[in-house]
C-alpha cells in the first residue's frame, strides 16, 4: 500500500536556522509534500487508487480494518496540549527577576536565617508565581470548555469477511483507516482524505481550508473515473474531499487514501505543536529586565566596595550590598505584571473574550497591524441575494419571481443561494404564491449540466381550450443557460437574442462578477405540448429573463469597527483564501483602501526581504494558503510589526501561532483555538477595539510601575554612593533600606487598578529597554539631589554628622527618602501636572497615603528601636515639607524638558 513517505529533518529543513524558521521550512515542505501526493492520487483513476490502498468498492473486513488502526494509530491529527498543572506552576516562575529575588533570598538565609528579609523575598516570590499560575491555568479551562464534548462518527462501509456482502456501519472517526470505503450525504464531516469513487450533486464546504465562503462543487464520478491530472492544489481537485471539510448537500462514497498525520489537515496541524516563537512582550520583557538586571550587577560591587573600604566592616558592608541589591530589583515586577494581566483577563472576560496567555493581552494593546480573514469577519458569513437584473442590468421585480418560483418549487435539497432567494422574498413580501402556480415536474441539478429547471403549471384558461400552461423555469451558470437561450425578455417582449444582444447580456454578468458578485441566469420557456414529464431536452429555446447576483454582505457595524481601529493607529491587512473579486468587493464596501491585490501563489517565488516591502505596502492578499499566511505574518514582523491575527479555520491556525497574538473564535475549529491567544466569544472587531484599549492600558500600568521602581531605586542608590563615599557611617541600615523598599513597593499593588490618561490610549505602545535606561538615569539622580539635600539638613541643622548619632540621620533619610519614593508615583503616572490635570485612581491615592503614613509612623512606632529608627524632633518636618514641594517643582520641570526633548514620557 502507497502511503506518504517522510522526508528526513535535513531534507525538511536545512541546519543553520533558528528553531521558527526550521519550523517554519518544515510545515512548508511537509504540506508541499502532502499536496503534491493528493494530487497525483486525483490524477489516477479510482480503480488504480483502490488497487494502491489495497482496498475494493465493498469496503474493508473488520479483521483488515483493526489491523491497519494497529498499524497506521488513530485518525487523529497532532494538536497542543495544555502542560500539566505542576509544569505550568513551574513556568509561571520562570522570570529573571524571580531568579535574582530567589538568589537574593538564599543569601541572606545563609549570612542570617532570621533575617525578615528573607520571609518578605520569598513572599514576593510566592505571590507572583501563583497569581501568574492561577489566572492562566483558569483561563485554560475555560478555552478547553468551548470545545464541543460529542463523539463523531461517520459512516463506513465493511464486512464480516472476504465474501460477505458489505454493511454501512457508524463509526468513530478516530477510527477511521486507509482503505475504508466512506458514504458521504448532507451534513456529514469528512473524516479523512478520500478519493471519491462515486458522487452524485455533491457540495462540500472548504471554508475552514480555503476560506472560500461558498461551497464548492465536486465532479459526479463513478469508479471508472480516469482522473484529473491537471490538479495541482488538492483543495481544488474536485474528486478529492479532504480532513476538515463538511458535505453541504448531495452523496457520494469515497475511499480513505490518508489518516490523521498524512492527511492535508494533518500536515499542517503536526508542525504547530511544541514550544511557540517568541512574541513582542517576551521579547521585551527579557530586554527590560537584563537592562535593571547589569545596572545593579554594576552599582552593587561598587557600593560594597566603598562601603568596605570607608567603614572597615567588610561583613556589614556585604549585607549593606545585598539590601542595595533588593533595593534595585524591580522586586515587584512579577507580581505587578502579573496582577496588571489578570485584571486585564478579568475586564476582558466580562466582554466575552476568553484569555488563554495573559502575555497575549499586552501584545493586544502593542499590535499596530491586524491581518484579519473575510469572510464572518468583515461578513456576516452568510449568502444574500443582493440584486435581481434584467438584460440591461436594471432592477426588476420580475426576475426575482421567476427565480423565486424555481427555488420554491424545487423538492431536492435547497442550497444557501435558493435560500437566500426564498428569504429575500419573504422579507420584502415582494412575491406572493397562491393558486397561480401549481408544480409538474423538476429536471434536478448536476454538475455537468451546472442549472436546474421547474415545470409550472399556470392554473388560468388559455385560448379556447381550457388547458393549463405549462412554463420551464430554469436557473443555473450564465454560460450554461445563455447557450440554450434563443430569446431575451426585454421590457416584457420577447426579442431575439442576436450575437450583439448575446455579447451585450454577458458583459452584464461579468460586470457584477467583477464586482465580486456570484451571478446566476434565469430563463424561461412556455410550452407548447404539455405532458406529465420532461427531461433535460426541454431545456432549450428559452428566454433570457435576467441574472441573480449574490454575496456574503459585510457586517453592519464593520466599516465603524475599522474605523475605530485606524483610529487607534491599527492598520487592518486582508488575508484570505477567497478569491480577489470578492475580496476586494468586501473591502471596498467597509472603506478598506484596496490598492492592488496580491495573490498567494505570487508571494511563492519572492526573497524575504522582497516579501517584507511587498506586506509594507499591499491591504489585501487572495487565494492564500496556509503556508503564505504564515510568512506574510512573519514578514511584518520583520519589518518591526507587532502582528494581530484573526481567523477561525484550519488554514489559518499556522498564521495564528506565528503572530504575536492570535485571536480566534469559539465557533472556530479546534485546531484554530488551540493555536490561538484570545478566543472571542462573539466574532466582532468591536469586541476586539474594547480588547486594545484594555491591552494598552495593562501595558501602561506596567511601564508606570518599570519607571517608578528603576528611577527611584536608581537614585537611591545613587544617594547611597555619595553618602557612602563622604559619611563615616552607614547612611541607612540594610533593614532600613529592605523596610523602605518594602513599604514602597507594597503602595505599588494598586498600580494596575490605575487609569491612564486618554491620549496614551491612542497608539500602539512597545516595549524600550534603551528608553527605560535614558528614563532612569535622567529622572533618577533628581531625587539625589534632594537625598543631599536632606543629607545637608540633617548633618548641618540637626547635628546628626557622628557614629553616635546616625540613627538620627537615618531615621530623618527613611522618611525622606520613603516619601519622595511615593510622590514619585504620582509624577510619572502622566505626563500631565499630577493631582490637577490628571489624578489617580482611588486605589492608588489610598495605598500612597497608607505609605506616607506608614513612613511617618514607623520612627515613633513600638517597632523603632528594633529597627534602628529614632523620633525625629518636630522642627524637622517643615524642613522636609520644604524638600518634598521642591523635590515635585523641580520633577516637573525636568518632565516638561524631557517630553520636549525625546517626545515620549511612558
Amino acid at each position: 500500500m502507497t502511503m506518504l513517505t517522510p522526508r528526513t529533518p535535513a531534507e525538511l529543513a536545512p541546519p543553520g536556522r533558528s528553531r521558527r524558521e526550521r519550523r517554519a521550512a518544515e510545515l512548508r515542505a511537509r504540506t508541499r509534500l502532502v499536496g503534491e501526493r493528493l494530487a497525483g492520487i486525483s490524477a489516477r483513476s479510482g480503480v488504480q487508487v483502490l488497487q494502491e490502498v489495497d482496498a475494493s468498492p465493498a469496503g474493508l473486513t473488520h479483521a483488515e480494518a483493526a489491523l491497519r488502526l494497529e498499524r497506521h494509530g488513530a485518525n487523529v491529527v497532532a494538536h497542543e496540549r495544555a502542560p500539566r498543572w505542576y509544569l505550568q506552576l513551574a513556568k509561571a516562575f520562570r522570570n529573571p527577576f524571580i531568579a535574582v529575588l530567589v538568589l537574593l533570598a538564599a543569601v541572606m538565609y545563609w549570612q542570617d536565617p532570621a533575617d525578615p528579609g528573607v520571609v518578605i523575598l520569598s513572599v514576593m516570590v510566592g505571590i507572583s508565581g501563583l497569581l501568574r499560575f492561577w489566572q492562566e491555568f483558569r483561563s485554560g479551562r475555560a478555552a478547553d470548555a468551548l470545545k464541543k464534548l460529542v463523539s463523531t462518527t461517520c459512516a463506513v462501509q465493511r464486512r464480516a469477511g472476504s465474501g460477505s456482502a458489505p454493511t454501512t456501519f457508524e463509526v468513530p472517526m478516530d477510527q477511521v483507516v486507509p482503505g475504508d470505503v466512506v458514504r458521504l450525504a448532507a451534513g456529514d464531516l469528512i473524516p479523512a482524505d478520500l478519493r471519491l469513487i462515486t458522487a452524485k450533486d455533491l457540495n462540500v464546504g472548504q471554508a475552514a481550508l480555503s476560506g472560500e465562503s461558498l461551497p464548492v462543487a465536486k465532479a459526479d464520478t463513478g469508479l471508472q473515473d480516469l482522473g484529473r491530472p491537471d490538479t495541482t492544489d488538492p483543495v481544488e481537485a474536485d474528486n478529492l474531499v479532504l480532513m476538515g471539510t463538511s458535505v453541504t448537500s448531495g452523496t457520494a462514497t469515497g475511499v480513505v487514501v490518508a489518516t490523521g498525520g498524512d492527511t492535508y489537515f494533518g500536515s499542517m496541524a503536526g508542525s504547530l505543536v511544541g514550544e511557540r516563537p517568541q512574541t513582542n512582550f517576551d521579547t521585551g520583557v527579557r530586554r527590560v529586565s537584563f537592562l535593571l538586571i547589569r545596572f545593579m550587577l554594576v552599582m552593587v560591587p561598587v557600593v560594597f566596595m566603598i562601603n568596605g573600604f570607608t567603614k572597615g566592616d567588610w561583613d556589614e558592608a556585604f549585607l549593606f550590598g545585598i539590601a542595595v541589591a533588593v533595593g534595585l530589583t524591580p522586586e515587584m515586577l512579577p507580581m505587578v505584571v502579573s496582577a496588571n494581566l489578570a485584571r486585564g483577563a478579568v475586564a476582558m472576560s466580562r466582554r466575552r473574550v476568553v484569555v488563554k496567555r495573559l502575555n497575549a493581552i499586552q501584545n493586544l494593546g502593542a499590535m499596530d497591524v491586524l491581518c484579519t480573514d473575510k469572510t464572518g469577519t468583515l461578513t456576516e458569513d452568510r449568502i444574500v441575494l443582493d440584486r435581481y437584473l434584467d438584460v440591461h442590468g436594471d432592477e426588476d421585480a420580475e426576475v426575482l419571481e421567476y427565480g423565486y418560483l424555481n427555488s420554491h418549487f424545487q423538492t431536492g435539497l435547497k442550497n444557501l443561494m435558493d435560500q437566500a432567494v426564498i428569504d429575500r422574498v419573504d422579507e420584502a413580501e415582494e412575491v406572493v404564491v397562491d393558486a397561480r402556480f401549481s408544480m409538474v415536474d423538476e429536471i434536478p441539478f448536476d454538475f455537468a449540466r451546472r442549472r436546474m429547471s421547474v415545470v409550472l403549471g399556470r392554473n388560468r384558461v388559455v385560448g379556447d381550450f381550457g388547458r393549463p400552461e405549462h412554463i420551464v423555469i430554469t436557473k443555473g451558470a450564465v454560460e450554461e443557460v445563455l447557450a440554450l437561450c434563443t430569446h431575451l425578455r426585454d421590457r416584457g417582449e420577447r426579442v431575439e437574442l442576436t450575437e450583439q444582444l448575446r455579447w451585450h447580456v454577458t458583459r452584464i454578468a461579468e460586470d457584477n462578477n467583477r464586482q465580486g458578485l456570484r451571478v446566476l441566469a434565469v430563463a424561461t420557456r412556455t410550452m407548447d405540448t404539455l405532458r406529465e414529464a420532461y427531461t433535460v431536452a426541454d431545456e432549450d429555446g428559452l428566454t433570457l429573463v435576467g441574472f441573480l447576483a449574490f454575496l456574503d454582505p459585510p457586517k453592519a457595524d464593520a466599516a465603524r469597527a475599522l474605523t475605530g481601529l485606524a483610529d487607534k493607529g491599527i492598520a487592518v491587512k486582508v488575508v484570505t483564501g477567497d478569491n480577489e473579486l470578492v475580496a476586494a468587493r468586501v473591502c471596498a464596501d467597509v472603506g478598506i483602501d484596496v490598492g492592488q491585490v496580491v495573490l498567494g501563489p505570487g508571494t511563492d517565488d519572492l526573497d524575504d526581504a522582497a516579501l517584507r516591502a511587498l506586506a509594507a505596502r499591499t491591504t489585501v492578499f487572495a487565494k492564500v494558503n496556509p503556508v503564505q499566511k504564515a510568512r506574510i505574518v512573519r514578514a511584518l514582523q520583520a519589518d518591526g510589526h507587532t502582528v494581530g491575527f484573526l481567523g477561525d479555520g484550519i488554514n489559518d491556525a499556522a498564521a495564528l501561532r506565528d503572530a504575536d497574538v492570535g485571536i480566534s473564535v469559539d465557533t472556530a475549529v479546534d485546531i484554530a483555538k488551540e493555536s490561538a491567544d484570545i478566543i472571542l466569544l462573539e466574532k466582532d472587531l468591536t469586541v476586539l477595539e474594547q480588547g486594545v484599549i484594555q491591552g494598552r492600558t495593562t501595558f501602561g500600568n506596567t511601564i508606570k510601575y518599570i519607571k517608578m521602581t528603576a528611577s527611584s531605586n536608581f537614585g537611591n542608590v545613587f544617594s547611597v554612593l555619595v553618602a557612602s563615599a563622604f559619611i563615616p557611617f552607614q547612611p541607612m541600615l540594610a533593614i532600613m533600606l529592605l523596610v523602605q523598599n518594602l513599604v514602597y513597593d507594597i503602595s505599588q499593588l494598586a498600580t494596575p487598578w490605575d487609569r491612564m490618561d486618554e491620549e496614551y490610549l491612542r497608539k500602539p505602545r512597545n516595549w524600550d529597554a534603551k528608553g527605560i535606561g535614558r528614563f532612569m538615569v535622567t529622572i533618577g539622580p533628581v531625587s539625589s539631589v534632594f537625598d543631599i539635600s536632606m543629607f545637608l539638613i540633617m548633618w548641618h541643622v540637626f547635628g546628626a554628622n557622628s557614629a553616635a548619632e546616625q540613627s538620627l540621620f537615618q531615621s530623618g533619610w527613611f522618611i525622606e527618602g520613603l516619601l519622595s519614593q511615593t510622590l514619585i508615583v504620582h509624577m510619572i503616572r502622566t505626563r500631565k501636572i499630577p493631582f490637577i490635570q490628571s489624578r489617580a485612581s482611588w486605589p492608588v491615592m489610598v495605598m500612597t497615603v497608607l505609605a506616607v503614613l506608614t513612613g511617618l509612623w514607623l520612627p515613633f512606632s513600638p517597632l523603632a528601636p528594633s529597627l534602628g529608627f529614632v523620633a525625629l524632633p518636630a522642627s524637622y518636618f517643615p524642613w522636609l515639607i520644604g524638600v518634598l514641594l521642591a523635590y515635585c517643582t523641580l520633577t516637573q520641570l525636568v518632565k516638561t524638558w524631557y517630553i520636549r526633548r525625546f517626545n515620549t514620557w511612558l
